[in-house]
C-alpha cells in the first residue's frame, strides 16, 4: 500500500504499509544469501541451512528484510512522482515507522525534489550595462600612493620639533608600578607617528619633541592586550628623542615605472597605462556585483517562478537564526533561550529571506549550467592559498581550517556565482 501526496513540485509526502508477508519474502530472500557466506560451527561453509542462519543472524536479518521492503516502496514513490534517485536532494524525512504485534509496519516520510527551473531568455532581464570609466585624477592618486609607498627615509636636514608623518629614532624604558617590563626597553627604535604601531595614546604624546629631549608619559594597556600581564594595567614610559627622519616621496617618472612593474625599460606611461587597467578591472568587478548583480536576480525571483525544497529551506532559516543570535546581547539571548514562541516567531520573520536566498542559489547553478560555467576544487584552494599569502597566513593552514567549518562549498559556490555573472554582464557590456 503506498500513498504520495505531491505537495509542489519540489516536496511531496509518501504514506504507506509493509505487510508482514513482504518483510517475511525479503527475510527468506536475504537468508538465502547469507547462508552462502556465513560461518556457524558444525556446519560447512556454504551449507549452512536457511533456518540455521534466521536462528543465529534473525535480528540482524529481519531489521535488513524490513530496509530492503521500504526500500521497495521508496523506488515505487519515485516512479509515482516521475524522478530519479539523483534528483532528491538529501536522505528522506522519516516521520513514522510503526511496528504492530503482527509484523506490519506504517510508515509516513517526506521527500525533498530538486526544482526544474526554466530559465526562459534569461539574457533578455540582463539591465543596461554602463561600466564606470577610470578618471585622469584615479589614475594621479594611485600614482602618488605609489610615490608614497617607493618613498626613500632621511634625516631632517634642519632641525624642529616631531610632528606626525616623521620617523622617530627613540630610546624608551617601559615601567609598571615603578618596575621595568620584561620587552618594554628599546634602543634606537624607529617609530612612524601616526602608525598606530604602539599603545593609544604613546605616538601622540610625542608630538612636539625636539632632538635629543628626554620625556615621560603615561598609557593603559587595552584590557584585550596580547600580553595577560599587561592587559589593563598602567604603565609609565621614559622616552629620549635621538633623530628625525622623514619620508621623502619617490619622483613620478620612469624610474618609479621600471621599480613598480619591475621591467628595465618600462617608462611611465606603461605605470599609468597598467594603473588605468587595474582600476578598471577594480571598477567593472564592484560595479557588476555591487550594483547590477542585485537587479538582475531580482528581476530572475520576479520573472522565473518556481518550488524550493523545505529542507534545504530549513537549513538556511537555522543558518540566518545563528546569524541573529550572534547579534543579540547576553541578556536578549537569556531572555529568548526556552521561549519556544519566540523563537518560532523569530524563524518565521526570516522565513521569507531564506527563501529567498535558496532561490538565489538555484538560479545561479542553473545559470552556471547554462552559461557551462565550472570552478575547480583546485581554483578554489589556489584562490584560498593566494589569500593567505596576502594576509601572512600559513596557506595550508586556512584551507585545512575551511575545510574543517565545512565552508568550501560555499566560497566555491560564490565563485561560480562571481564567475557566472561577469561572463554575462561583459558579453551584456559588448
Amino acid at each position: 500500500m503506498l500513498e504520495v501526496n505531491k505537495k509542489d513540485n519540489a516536496n511531496a509526502n509518501v504514506k504507506g504499509k509493509i505487510s508482514k508477508e513482504i518483510v517475511e519474502k525479503n527475510l527468506d530472500k536475504i537468508a538465502k544469501e547469507a547462508a552462502k557466506t556465513v560461518s556457524i560451527q558444525g556446519f560447512r561453509k556454504g551449507k549452512v541451512p536457511v533456518k540455521i542462519v534466521k536462528k543465529f543472524y534473525g535480528e540482524k536479518l529481519t531489521q535488513d528484510a524490513e530496509g530492503e521492503s521500504f526500500r521497495e516502496l521508496y523506488n515505487k514513490a519515485l516512479e509515482e512522482l516521475s524522478i530519479s534517485a539523483s534528483e532528491v536532494l538529501g536522505e528522506p524525512a522519516i516521520t513514522k515507522f510503526d511496528k504492530d504485534d503482527e509484523g506490519n509496519i506504517e510508515f509516513e516520510f517526506n521527500l525533498y525534489i530538486r526544482p526544474k527551473i526554466d530559465l526562459g531568455d534569461y539574457k533578455s532581464l540582463i539591465p543596461e550595462v554602463k561600466i564606470p570609466e577610470v578618471e585622469e585624477k584615479e589614475i594621479e592618486e594611485e600614482l602618488k600612493k605609489l610615490a608614497e609607498q617607493f618613498a626613500s627615509v632621511e634625516p631632517l636636514k634642519r632641525k624642529r620639533a616631531l610632528k606626525e608623518g616623521d620617523i622617530a629614532v627613540i630610546d624608551f624604558e617601559g615601567f609598571i608600578d615603578g618596575e621595568p617590563f620584561e620587552g618594554g626597553k628599546a634602543s634606537n627604535y624607529e617609530l612612524e607617528i601616526g602608525s598606530k604601531t604602539f599603545i593609544d595614546n604613546f605616538e601622540e604624546q610625542l608630538i612636539g619633541m625636539k632632538y635629543d629631549e628626554e620625556k615621560e608619559i603615561s598609557v593603559k594597556f587595552p584590557e584585550n592586550y596580547q600580553s595577560k600581564e599587561l592587559a589593563g594595567k598602567e604603565a609609565t614610559f621614559k622616552v629620549k628623542l635621538n633623530q628625525i627622519k622623514q619620508k621623502i616621496p619617490a619622483e613620478i617618472n620612469d624610474e618609479l615605472a621600471k621599480k613598480v612593474l619591475n621591467k628595465e625599460d618600462a617608462t611611465l606611461e606603461d605605470l599609468k597605462n597598467n594603473i588605468k587597467e587595474n582600476l578598471q578591472t577594480r571598477k567593472k568587478q564592484d560595479y557588476y556585483m555591487n550594483e547590477l548583480k542585485d537587479k538582475y536576480l531580482e528581476s530572475l525571483l520576479e520573472k522565473i517562478e518556481f518550488d524550493v525544497p523545505d529542507n534545504i529551506v530549513e537549513q538556511e532559516v537555522n543558518q540566518l537564526l545563528n546569524s541573529k543570535a550572534a547579534t543579540l546581547s547576553d541578556e536578549e539571548l537569556e531572555k529568548i533561550k526556552d521561549d519556544k514562541e519566540a523563537i518560532e516567531k523569530m524563524a518565521d520573520e526570516l522565513r521569507p529571506d531564506a527563501i529567498k536566498s535558496v532561490k538565489v542559489t538555484f538560479l545561479i547553478d542553473e545559470l552556471a549550467k547554462a552559461e557551462n560555467v565550472e570552478v575547480s576544487d583546485e581554483e578554489v584552494t589556489q584562490v584560498l592559498y593566494y589569500e593567505a599569502i596576502m594576509s601572512g597566513q600559513e596557506p595550508k593552514k586556512v584551507i585545512e581550517s575551511y575545510e574543517k567549518a565545512g565552508y568550501l562549498p560555499v566560497i566555491k559556490m560564490s565563485m561560480i556565482e562571481n564567475k557566472v555573472l561577469t561572463k554575462l554582464f561583459d558579453e551584456a557590456s559588448k
